[in-house]
């Protein structure tokens, strides 16, 4: 599947921006990288199509590399001491290790740095230097990563945190390079009241102007004035990222062992069982159609498809189920690509369902209720303790699932709980070793304890939503409200103040028909930058799997008039969170 969105925009930039821009026809080149420019070029670019523009190996700066003096390296680099060192060192004797460099920088060059290579010998070799504003991954179409898991401890961490005003800075730097990317010159807005959220939003609009001064197009297009970034801090929803989700990416996160997006299960294919490793990305189309659907329809559909291909093959097939499956390809090895795409997402859903029924499907329902404040049928909870009570006392039922309970406890609470009552919960549940997750929370300004330090911070209202829906997931995660506000011009100005002066949201309300004339986006090559505006969201701390399907639930739901991009720190799962409010009062670990 060509890459979309996002990953189709960066792709193209380095693909042309980098490799392209010093391709030379019958000269090989070697593309050296460091981690982060790594990570960059591995979630939008094939190997095979950095290959096929004139480069002979990809390697990382940091290992021991083999000179190989009659070829030029690209370098494609982070500005930071430790890769700026490596490339000094590449030059430092009389045998250079390339025959020259063309240096590209992610993002801004800091002076010092700068100066270092200018006095050193790499400045006799270099025929490139440029900085291509590129600071982030694009880690699904609609989603981007600043690939900083350490953020939360950053920002809310009880300890003193010297380094906290450089990282703003350099969070600030990398959001302005995704707007630099996408070609957008939004109006900042944040949420009010933390106050790093303010401080954030105007560093971002600080870098922006800088970027703007040297790239006037920013911004230019029919629609673009109304397009929007906002900032938001991780307290505002701290329900999403805790509850059970039963939609299929969202789950898989929560209930399975998958390390960066590698989802890891025994197969019964043909001979013997072996371990096989599946990448959970966008490259993969059904992955694609079905990470956003419930759990209940994605046995459903993805059976349903494999009967649609099997008939398109003229296969026959009774019922649709593993063993089928590798009778199948036993007939059919040269649709074994195909078919094991199928087996996968099979095996991933059934995975899914295992679990759940084991442990998660008497927590969801106690989970929603308290989330909501009401039933399935809309009746005000009258009893929360009655619901949680056999929870906690459940020896089966792990640590981590009853914090999550004891929280949406607390916050169906709306004014926190005393403190004593917090203690009997923490007994209840036999969780002591793990209860400082629960103080730590209040970093965040979440209200816990009745009369703390947070009392009278209320979590939003969510907006009351008609229609059908699972029993087990009536939540809707509160940054969907707030796309949709956005989108409608419906925010409140005092709770989401811009930081300059928002004057072309105003001056556009002519402008709202030219989205309306014909399907513009629908004949454009999915690279083509979008004429439409944006909204771009950016969660300090983290970004839950349950927030980033809203961000294309609303842009479906505009008919491609919108874009919405959301995105963070890193990705949460609920597990992970929970760790990292977990180490918000340790000392941090210098290693790490």
């Amino acid at each position: 599947m060509a890459p979309s969105g996002l990953k189709a925009v960066v792709g193209e930039k380095i693909l042309n921006g980098v490799i392209k821009s010093v391709k030379k026809d019958g000269e090989w080149k070697v593309l050296i990288v460091d981690h982060m420019s790594m990570r960059i070029l591995s979630s939008c670019c094939k190997m095979s199509d950095i290959l096929a523009e004139g480069v002979t190996i990809v390697e990382d700066i940091n290992k021991r590399r083999e000179p190989i003096s009659s070829l030029e390296a690209i370098y494609l680099i982070s500005p930071v001491e430790k890769s700026v060192h490596a490339l000094i060192n590449d030059f430092k004797d009389a045998a250079f290790t390339y025959k020259a460099a063309h240096i590209f920088f992610t993002d801004t060059c800091p002076d010092g740095l700068f100066a270092e290579i200018g006095r050193s010998r790499v400045a006799k070799v270099v025929k490139t230097l440029k900085e291509i504003n590129v600071a982030f991954l694009p880690y699904e179409s609609q989603v981007f990563s600043l690939d900083d898991p350490n953020s939360l401890y950053s920002f809310y961490s009880s300890k003193p945190n010297e380094g906290k005003e450089k990282m703003l800075e350099t969070l600030a730097e990398q959001i302005a390079t995704l707007c630099d990317t996408l070609k957008e010159y939004p109006a900042i807005r944040y949420r009010k009241g933390p106050e790093e959220n303010a401080r954030l939003a105007d560093e971002v609009y600080q870098r922006l102007t800088a970027h703007k001064a040297d790239n006037p197009s920013m911004g230019e297009g029919p629609d673009k004035a109304r397009s929007q970034l906002l900032i938001v801090d991780r307290g505002f929803d701290p329900i999403s990222p805790i509850l059970h989700e039963l939609t299929f990416q969202a789950m898989a996160y929560d209930l399975l062992d998958i390390k960066q997006d590698i989802y890891t299960y025994q197969s019964s294919g043909i001979g013997n069982s072996n371990d096989r490793e599946v990448l959970l990305d966008e490259d993969d189309e059904l992955w694609v159609q079905l990470r956003h659907m419930h759990i209940a329809d994605v046995t459903k559909k993805v059976t349903e498809l494999l009967r649609t291909f099997c008939q398109s093959k003229r296969m026959s097939t009774d019922n649709a189920n593993m063993k089928d499956l590798s009778q199948m390809l036993k007939k059919m090895p040269q649709y074994q690509k195909e078919l094991s795409m199928y087996s996968t997402h099979l095996h991933l859903a059934a995975a899914c369902m295992k679990t759940f029924k084991a442990s998660v499907d008497k927590l969801c329902e106690v989970e929603q209720d308290l989330a909501m404040g009401e039933n399935e049928q809309g009746e005000p909870l009258k009893d929360a303790m009655k619901s949680i009570v056999p929870v906690l006392l459940d020896n089966e039922i792990e640590a981590y699932d009853k914090i999550r309970i004891i929280l949406l406890y607390i916050f169906h609470k709306k004014k926190g709980i005393g403190e004593e009552n917090l203690a009997k919960l923490i007994q209840h549940a036999n969780i002591p070793s793990d209860s400082n997750i629960i103080n730590n929370l209040q970093n965040l300004g979440c209200n816990l304890i009745a009369g703390g330090r947070n009392a009278g911070i209320t979590l939003p209202e969510c907006k009351k939503r008609t229609g059908s829906t699972y029993q087990l997931s009536r939540w809707v995660p509160i940054i969907k409200d707030i796309m949709e506000n956005a989108i409608e011009d419906k925010l409140d100005r005092k709770q989401w103040p811009f930081i300059s002066d928002p004057t072309p949201i105003n001056t556009t309300q002519t402008a709202v028909s030219s989205a309306r004339f014909g399907h513009w986006h629908k004949n454009k090559s999915p690279t083509e930058y979008r004429s439409g505006p944006r909204l771009i969201i950016f969660v300090i701390g983290g970004l839950s799997h349950s927030e980033m399907r809203s961000a294309y639930e609303v842009t479906q739901a505009t008919d491609g008039k919108w874009e919405v991009l959301i995105g963070s720190s890193h990705i949460l799962t609920p597990t992970s969170f929970l760790n990292d409010l977990k180490s918000l009062d340790q000392v941090p670990n210098p290693d790490c």
